[in-house]
């Protein structure tokens, strides 16, 4: 049966502000006005994912008969800000505890692995929607914005499910890797395409 607890609600929602805002700080340059004003962008192409991104583990966890409670990190919270100021966001507020009696190397493999795959789906959704839309001079007119803002979902989700793949203590990846390999490799690299789609353009910026 699925429950959420006050205090893990409450925890959800200030990480969501958060991460959203440590987006949005290092999209507007450091500018905190221009930053307020992304956030309603942001939540939806960075903070939803993240949201989702820690209920697949609840979700999965609770599936395999295990108690599973979203937690924030005030040190991961505050570090989430400091490093979206200097450049880069270490996406990591907080995270999922599962409580149970014993808990597999597959089973704590599949659970990790969750969060992941469900940015990798708001990676490939975001796509389709950047890829749908015809490109010509009306549209992009009309909907340039949706066009840069489905790219940066597309981007950062991609990035969101590399990040916590990393074979780190703590993160996803080192549970993963030591359930599978192999699935472990699949998920990086499909997660590591998406980022270098996003890097493309500045890419080819550089070339011609």
């Amino acid at each position: 049966m699925m429950k959420f607890t006050a205090s893990e609600i409450r925890d959800l929602i200030i990480s969501l502000i958060v991460i959203s805002f440590a987006f949005a700080l290092l999209l507007s340059g450091r500018s905190i006005g221009l930053a307020i004003t992304l956030i309603p962008i942001t939540l939806i192409v960075v903070g939803f994912g993240f949201v989702f991104h820690e209920l697949a583990h609840k979700f999965v966890a609770i599936r395999y008969g295990y108690w599973a409670e979203y937690k924030m990190w005030i040190e991961g919270l505050f570090l989430c800000l400091v490093t979206a100021y200097f450049g880069f966001v270490f996406a990591a507020p907080g995270a999922v505890y599962i409580h149970g009696e014993y808990l597999s190397k597959k089973e704590n493999g599949i659970i990790s692995i969750a969060g992941s795959v469900t940015n990798l789906i708001f990676a490939i959704i975001f796509l389709l929607i950047f890829i749908s839309m015809p490109l010509n001079y009306t549209t992009i007119l009309i909907s340039g914005n949706l066009y840069n803002w489905a790219f940066l979902g597309m981007f950062i989700n991609g990035f969101l499910a590399f990040f916590n793949q990393l074979p780190l203590f703590g993160l996803d990846g080192s549970k993963v890797i030591r359930w599978n390999p192999l699935v472990w490799i699949i998920i990086v690299v499909v997660s590591l395409g998406f980022v270098a789609m996003g890097y493309f353009p500045y890419l080819l910026s550089l070339i011609v």
